[in-house]
């Protein structure tokens, strides 16, 4: 839905340019002199800022011309300023009776009753005020609302869009524009309405933080890194905006891990500092052996890798001795929420709650282990954290970092991801490892592997990328490049580039290193099922740096194709070695970044054992630890238990 739209962006039209008044409804020529002369002091009164005031006026005027539609409408408009919305109906009601079509009227009644959530009122009243005046760009903005509430994004853009034709430097049109374009996937469409109106208007941080997310989506990790890092320095006391300038970094080139502790940990200081601790835990007895209670809070429970990833832990969860609360601090809910929200004992939404409410909550519910999945990802709450509303609070699953607080106790991982040696001093919280991997993965469609890989029908080796396009750096793209011109009549194929603009900025990456475009092939986000299958137009995966792969990982070895991975600096840079490694395939993993690029063509050189590894690898996958709920699940669970033991017994 459009950010607030009906108060930020509309003004509210009063009589100017309406049509005259019915014949029926003429007053006396002193009637409506004197009537003219108590709004036009009215109006005064309510520039400024005196509303009692100037409603009395405008009664008066209504005293003095009960069918003056003017004096109706203006009292119509200071009742809604006071809040009082019945009485502003009231009002419009009285317009409309005496000038039915009158396109004001219709226009303000329609605000007052978007307020009330009366959407279908909303559309009838402004479709009546544009019968009236075509050429009514607040109108228009206005039935963009109504359109996108009741679930038709299409005609709510062509409604913008048209007001835009009329008023073409309305910046608030041009943001809500671009909000429904980024809602509807439109990415490079919404990046040119959120960039004009940022020209429009500078000082407006929405459209400054809309900017950097349209160019987040796009896949243009430091081009949105420069615009949040300027909203961030107009705003920074932001904790919102600088968590996202943290996400960010982990996918920019060239900032190390260093670096990116350091940044982490100035941001959790500086929140530790603004949010004290509210909440004491004196030691309990028995918390190896009582059940414990683990809340799992999230802003992603919904389609999305957290849950598909969390969703068979909490099925395997051993219920007699944990009992579990879900948080969820997102409104939005699918068939993926359903099934999360069923696998928990208690259920909170929390998307609207403030985060002293939440820890509140929490605290009440007495939580023994509250594990956050969000970190600095999409509706993350890290001063909840700060509050310490549980005795043990543990990072996992959703952000391959820390999270730069030192109140957040543990973070799990596995010490493939994170080498003990090397990461510990990188964290904030106590590295726990898990044994195999801190990933378990199920898949949530049977696809089947295609019988013959791609190079027995082709003749040249396919590569592919399924990951997101913001993980695909301007080095990422020269590195494939090389890749390509050392591997003879090899391809690219890229998913999920629905950006005709980062599509461009790869071929030129590539075309720097000899790359033609014709060996690219590009495909748009297609939904799960196909998803998968596009796996079978692919010999091998090439995993992307500095942010490796995750989920898409685990899905191409699913789906019969190896991935070529290395050992970068950061936690995110080994994810996928991580996996790959734990799978056995540790000559498909290059020892450094460095060496990817040779690996790739060692590994491209062998077709046999590409061929070999498309019908075995499911089996091998479905065979190891990495896919075995149970085993995982217990694992996690003794965690859990020792983590809680170490805090509180």
């Amino acid at each position: 839905m459009l950010k607030n739209l009906v108060n930020r962006f509309l003004s509210t039209p009063r009589a100017t340019g309406a049509p005259p008044e019915p014949a029926s409804t003429v007053q006396p020529p002193h009637d409506v002199a004197r009537a003219d002369a108590l709004i036009a002091e009215g109006d005064g009164r309510e520039e400024a800022g005196d509303l009692a005031k100037a409603e009395a006026l405008y009664r008066a005027a209504i005293a003095a011309a009960p069918g003056h539609v003017r004096a109706h409408l203006y009292l119509g408009v200071v009742l809604a300023a006071r809040d009082d919305l019945n009485g502003a109906i009231a009002a419009y009601e009285q317009v409309l009776a005496i000038d039915p079509p009158h396109a004001f009227g219709n226009y303000n009644y329609a605000r007052a009753a978007l307020l009330r959530g009366d959407n279908a009122r909303a559309g009838t009243l402004l479709a009546r005020a544009l019968q009236t005046k075509p050429d009514f760009p607040q109108a228009l903005i206005l039935q963009s609302e109504v359109l996108d509430r009741l679930g038709k994004p299409a005609q709510a853009i062509e409604a913008l869009q048209a007001a835009l034709r009329l008023e073409p430097e309305n910046a608030g049109a041009w943001f809500n524009l671009g909000i429904l374009l980024v809602a509807e996937r439109r990415l490079d469409p919404a990046a040119d309405a959120a960039r004009k109106a940022v020209a429009l208007d500078p000082l407006h941080s929405e459209s400054i933080a809309l900017l950097a997310r349209a160019l987040r989506l796009q896949g243009f990790a430091e081009e949105s890194l420069e615009v949040q890092q300027a909203l961030n320095a107009r705003e920074p006391d932001s904790l919102v905006e600088e968590s996202n300038e943290l996400l960010l970094l982990n996918f920019v080139d060239g900032v190390g891990a260093e670096e990116l502790f350091r940044r982490h940990a100035a941001f959790g200081a500086r929140l530790e500092r603004k949010v004290p601790v509210r909440f004491e835990h004196p030691p309990s007895a028995g918390g190896a052996r009582r059940r414990l209670r683990v809340g799992y809070l999230s802003g992603d429970f919904r389609i999305h890798p957290v849950s598909m990833f969390l969703l068979p832990v909490l099925e395997a969860h051993d219920r007699e001795g944990f009992e579990l609360f879900g948080y969820s601090t997102d409104g939005d809910a699918d068939h993926i929420t359903h099934d999360v929200r069923s696998h928990c004992d208690q259920w909170r939404d929390a998307a609207d709650w403030t985060d002293d409410k939440l820890a509140d909550a929490i605290h009440a519910d007495g939580i023994d282990v509250l594990v956050d999945l969000a970190g600095h990802t999409n509706r993350s709450r890290p001063g909840v954290f700060c509050q310490r509303p549980a005795p043990v609070q543990v990072a996992w699953l959703g952000y391959l970092n820390t999270t730069g607080l030192t109140r957040m106790d543990f973070r799990l991982s596995d010490a493939r991801c994170d080498p003990p040696e090397t990461s510990q001093a990188l964290h904030t919280e106590r590295l726990q490892y898990l044994p195999v991997s801190q990933w378990c993965y199920r898949p949530f469609l049977d696809v089947e592997v295609a019988a013959v890989a791609p190079l027995e029908r082709n003749g040249y080796i396919t590569f592919g990328s399924f990951n997101a396009p913001l993980k695909i750096s301007a080095a990422t793209c020269r590195r494939w490049g090389e890749i390509l011109c050392r591997v003879p009549h090899s391809r690219l194929f890229a998913v999920s580039m629905e950006s005709a603009h980062k599509r461009a900025a790869m071929l030129r990456e590539m075309a720097a290193v000899g790359v033609a475009p014709e060996r690219i092939v590009f495909a748009d986000r297609v939904p799960l099922a196909r998803y998968l299958d596009l796996f079978n137009q692919v010999d091998v995966s090439l995993d992307p740096f500095p942010y490796g792969g995750g989920t898409t990982t685990f899905d191409s070895l699913w789906m019969g194709v190896p991935v070529v991975a290395a050992l970068g600096s950061t936690s995110v840079s080994r994810s996928a070695a991580s996996v790959v490694t734990a799978l056995g395939l540790e000559s498909w993993v290059a020892p450094r970044i460095e060496d990817f690029v040779d690996v790739a063509v060692a590994r491209a050189s062998e077709p046999g054992e590409i061929v070999t590894l498309r019908r075995t690898l499911r089996a091998r996958l479905q065979q190891s630890p990495l896919t075995d709920a149970l085993q995982f699940t217990r694992a996690l669970e003794s965690a859990y238990r020792e983590m809680a033991c170490s805090r509180t017994c």
